[in-house]
């Protein structure tokens, strides 16, 4: 026996546009998977290179680490640009953990000019994720939403 869905697929599949503070917020969100990717990729030559690591930093490890974690961020921001609500929280997650890591640099190491910016761009980009025109976005009703 075939069971024949009540609806086209391509129905359940919608996608709710995001707002302009949303794409504003994917842009940097973005960048900051990029960056992760980035400094990666840099892990990796200067261990191919033969550059000695310091006895903390595993080169190869750290390195997995930067890209799967970069990669996630860098997926959030294409969802939050192309209106996918998924991506809201993985950001929402990456800028909180940001927010120890800029204390760490700004206190703790006494790196201002390192944890000051990282904290500004974490706290705007939450501001922006958590504006009146994003927790609308965020709460619309959607189609897809009916098969969970």
């Amino acid at each position: 026996m075939c069971v024949v869905p009540s609806r086209p697929l391509y129905s359940r599949l919608v996608i709710v546009p995001s707002p302009a503070t949303v794409r504003q917020a994917a842009v940097v969100v973005a960048l900051q998977g990029a960056v992760l990717v980035v400094v990666a990729v840099v892990l990796v030559v200067r261990h191919l290179v033969g550059t000695e690591d310091p006895p903390w930093l595993s080169g190869y490890g750290t390195a997995l680490w930067f890209a799967v974690m970069g990669s996630a961020v860098l997926a959030a921001g294409f969802a939050l640009w192309t209106g996918r609500r998924w991506g809201r929280g993985v950001a929402v997650f990456a800028q909180l953990l940001l927010l120890p890591v800029a204390w760490y640099m700004a206190v703790d190491s006494r790196q201002w000019a390192y944890g000051v910016p990282v904290a500004l761009v974490a706290v705007a980009v939450l501001a922006l994720l958590f504006s009146p025109s994003a927790l609308q976005w965020a709460a619309q009703y959607s189609p897809a939403d009916d098969d969970r």
